[in-house]
């Protein structure tokens, strides 16, 4: 079972779920199936897995025109496991964040809340409750298909950390400057980095959270979502620990990241 504040599963919401599917599928190596339930809202649900995997790797949903109306656009969002969801939930208001969903159940699957830290960054929390039996078979960490990473483009980085810290235990790991952009902090969960955050910029209105999907080598990649209509707004860069990465954003408008051990 995955450790308390680790992130365990990422779902894309978007305005065209065959369109992103097929996108997913070309440049990350997916594959888009349709899952055999539905969500806590009846809806259809669609697993990206990796070829020769029977676990997801990612899901997927349809924004609803209610969504939609309400200002939701396309974005990635990511589940960070908790022990008990309604406690923590509760624990997010008095941090000073914010509850958009309260505590739900999805029978046979877990029990999930949406919630948003002090400056509005979406994240779930989430405990599965999948029946008892062997675990499937899962890719090794950083092999192509898997998240590689975990990104906050923060409002303010240090309440940001603060936040975070007290209500998964999170610690910091390595400061890197970065000239006028601040500093990049990497965070660990139980002595593993896994992730890392930084003051957002200015021109972005609104503080997200990244996920970063590993690829077999990152110019391939970008060839792929150049020929499958998305576009490369950021990269390729070298980051520490000899990994490069870009950024960019899907047909449907959500952004997304690539990270891989060679161009």
């Amino acid at each position: 079972m995955a450790g308390e504040g680790n992130f365990i599963w990422y779902e894309l919401m978007t305005i065209d779920t065959a369109a992103a599917g097929h996108f997913y599928s070309a440049v990350a190596g997916w594959s888009a199936e349709k899952a055999d339930y539905t969500t806590a809202g009846g809806m259809d649900y669609t697993l990206f897995k990796i070829p020769g995997y029977d676990m997801g790797s990612a899901g997927m949903m349809a924004l609803t025109p209610e969504m939609r109306a309400g200002g939701a656009r396309p974005a990635w969002i990511g589940y960070i496991f908790v022990d008990d969801v309604d406690a923590k939930t509760a624990e997010v208001t008095t941090r000073g964040g914010a509850v958009h969903m309260g505590p739900t159940d999805i029978p046979g699957i877990g029990r999930f809340s949406v919630v948003a830290d002090p400056h509005g960054a979406t994240f779930y929390l989430f405990k599965p409750n999948m029946p008892d039996g062997p675990m499937p078979d899962m890719p090794k960490p950083g092999s192509p298909g898997t998240f590689g990473w975990n990104e906050l483009n923060a409002g303010d980085l240090d309440e940001a950390f603060d936040f975070y810290s007290a209500l998964f235990g999170w610690t910091k790991s390595t400061a890197v400057p970065m000239g006028d952009l601040g500093v990049y902090q990497v965070f660990a969960n139980g002595g593993q980095d896994t992730g890392g955050m930084m003051r957002k910029l200015d021109h972005v209105p609104m503080p997200f959270w990244q996920f970063y999907i590993t690829v077999d080598a990152i110019d391939a990649a970008v060839e792929r979502v150049n020929a499958n209509g998305g576009t490369i707004t950021n990269g390729p860069h070298p980051v520490p620990g000899d990994a490069w990465i870009v950024e960019g954003s899907d047909p449907q408008g959500a952004k997304f990241a690539l990270t891989a051990g060679k161009r």
